[in-house]
């Protein structure tokens, strides 16, 4: 695999927010595996490209940037290990290795914004959102209003008849709207969405009246009564009238407004 390659699938996972570790070997002494600037990247499925030169280094390099991982450690750090004592390998020598932790959603990746919903706001809000460094993503089931949306190369469409069991698949550090045709049909993705996720934000179209009639259902299916406030309903800034234009333009303005927030917080 050439470095451009291995570089190319860097700066695809940063752009998509996906937390890995570049691990780089730095010196090799005596009888190892590779040759110095032998490079991998490992995410939390493990191996993701490149390596380092297989066998016990690498899958004792592929543990250690998976530990990283799933502690969240942000720190680059250098570990030295001797062949024998330290890898468990019949052969002398020493490899020291660089790793370098690259989190979920950070510097350079994409704002995951997902959409439940294609409706007359989404048609609004779509164009204002598309322009932005962001990845957007709307469900909807029905194709005749996903087909009306614009094309863009940072969007994508998803047309499932049951959009709730797209929950579990949203990114972690994603910004998920509820903007369905209906409380009928928010109610089930929201359900799922505090339930069995947690997101840095969650909004929902709708009124104040609305979001206690929700809450209230939310509680009777299971969830306690603190979780079930932990959204934002009405969704949007307090600015403009019913015009689904002029809501757009409020919700995407929350949207930054709390992007920003989790930047300087």
């Amino acid at each position: 695999m050439s470095q451009l390659t291995l570089y190319e699938q860097l700066a695809a996972l940063e752009h998509e927010g996906t937390a890995f570790v570049l691990v780089i070997l730095v010196e090799s002494l005596g009888s190892t595996p590779q040759d110095t600037g032998a490079k991998m990247l490992v995410t939390a499925a493990g191996l993701h490209t490149g390596t380092i030169g297989g066998g016990k280094v690498e899958a004792k390099a592929l543990a250690l940037a998976q530990q990283l991982l799933a502690d969240h450690a942000v720190t680059p750090q250098f570990v030295n290990w001797a062949l024998r004592t330290d890898v468990g390998m019949t052969c002398g020598g020493s490899v020291k290795l660089y790793f370098e932790p690259h989190v979920a959603g950070g510097t350079g990746a994409a704002w995951p914004i997902w959409i439940f919903g294609a409706g007359h706001v989404v048609q609004a809000l779509v164009p204002v959102l598309a322009p932005l460094d962001c990845l957007i993503t709307v469900v909807d089931p029905r194709r005749e209003w996903l087909d009306r949306l614009p094309r863009a190369r940072n969007v994508r469409y998803v047309q499932a008849d049951e959009p709730a069991d797209l929950v579990p698949s949203v990114p972690d550090h994603a910004f998920l709207l509820c903007l369905t045709k209906g409380h009928a049909f928010d109610r089930p993705v929201l359900q799922r969405t505090l339930a069995e996720r947690n997101f840095p934000f969650v909004g929902v179209i709708g009124s104040a009246s609305k979001a206690k009639v929700l809450q209230k259902e939310l509680v009777a299916a299971g969830l306690s009564a603190k979780r079930a406030k932990q959204f934002h309903c009405p969704v949007g800034l307090p600015f403009g009238n019913n015009d689904p234009r002029e809501i757009a333009l409020s919700i995407a303005a929350q949207l930054l407004t709390e992007r920003d927030k989790l930047k300087t917080g």
